[in-house]
C-alpha cells in the first residue's frame, strides 16, 4: 500500500500578532504589532505601517500562525526614515512554546544589520516548523521597530493519505493483482488475500499513481508483501513529479 501526506499553505485572516509594548496612544495607527504584517513593505515610520516598542529591556515582537507550519523564509523591512541601527542584533526565533513569551524558541536567526528601507530574507531550504515567530533585541534599553514581517511556508503535514483519491495504473497486470490494490487503504500483506499489485516478468516493470492534481508530498509508506517474494522488491526506485514521459520513470528519484 501506498501512503502519500500533503497539504497546500493558505492565507489565514485570523493571523494575530502582539509585542512587548506600544510606544504610541493606542488609538493612533503607529507602532501596533498587527502593522508588520499588513502586507505593505512602507518604511516610513509616520506612514503608519510599521511597529515600535518603547525603548526597554529586551524587547520582543510575536506573530501567531494560529496553527503548526513548516516555515521556509523569513523577510523583514527596516524603518528608513530613522535609526534603521535599532534593529541591530535582533533574533528571529520559531517554534511551538509560549515560555518567556516566546522567546524561549529555538533562534533560527540573527540580523546584523539591515540598511533602512531595505528587505533581509531568511531561508531554511528544510523548513523549521513552528506555530509561533518571534523577533526580539536582547539587552537594555532597546527599541524594536518592525516596517513588514513576511513569513512563507506551508500547514505542517497532517498525515493525509492522499493516495486514496487517485488513479494507479502499471507496466502489466499478473492475474487479478491490480494496480488499484495498493491504494485501497488495506496493509494486508498476504498475496492471496487480494490486496497486493502484481506485473508480470516485465523488463524495468513499474507502478504509478496519479494524484490528479499537484500535491507537495511530504512522505511515501509502502507496505511489501508478506508471503510472495517479498525480496523481488529489492532496489525498487521512487520518482515523484509531473512528467510522463517514459512512464513517468524520468521523473526524480
Amino acid at each position: 500500500m501506498f501512503t502519500f501526506s500533503r497539504k497546500c499553505f493558505s492565507y489565514n485572516q485570523k493571523i494575530q500578532a502582539t509585542q512587548s509594548d506600544l510606544v504610541e496612544n493606542p488609538a493612533a495607527a503607529f507602532g501596533h504589532a498587527s502593522n508588520a504584517i499588513d502586507g505593505n513593505r512602507d518604511s516610513h515610520y509616520y506612514h503608519g505601517s510599521c511597529t515600535a516598542t518603547p525603548t526597554q529591556d529586551d524587547p520582543w515582537w510575536r506573530l501567531d500562525l494560529l496553527d503548526k507550519y513548516v516555515v521556509t523564509a523569513i523577510t523583514i523591512t527596516n524603518r528608513k526614515d530613522c535609526c534603521p541601527e535599532r534593529l541591530d542584533g535582533a533574533e528571529i526565533r520559531i517554534g511551538n512554546s509560549l515560555l518567556n513569551n516566546g522567546i524561549s524558541n529555538p533562534l533560527t536567526g540573527k540580523i546584523s544589520s539591515i540598511p533602512g528601507g531595505r528587505s533581509l530574507t531568511f531561508k531554511w531550504e528544510k523548513g523549521i516548523p513552528g506555530r509561533y515567530i518571534n523577533v526580539d533585541i536582547p539587552g537594555r534599553n532597546r527599541l524594536l521597530t518592525l516596517c513588514e514581517v513576511e513569513v512563507y511556508g506551508y500547514p505542517a503535514p497532517d498525515g493525509e493519505n492522499v493516495a486514496l483519491g487517485g488513479v494507479a495504473t502499471q507496466s502489466s497486470l499478473s492475474g487479478n493483482a491490480f494496480s488499484s490494490n495498493a491504494i485501497d487503504g488495506n496493509r494486508n500483506g498476504v498475496f492471496g488475500r487480494g490486496s497486493c499489485t502484481h506485473t508480470a516478468a516485465d523488463l524495468n516493470p513499474w507502478w504509478r499513481l496519479n494524484l490528479l492534481k499537484t500535491h507537495k508530498v511530504f512522505s511515501v509508506v509502502i507496505t511489501n508483501t508478506l508471503d510472495s517474494v517479498p525480496t523481488r522488491l529489492n532496489g525498487a526506485d521512487i520518482r515523484i513529479g509531473n512528467s510522463l514521459d517514459n512512464d513517468g520513470n524520468n521523473n526524480p528519484r
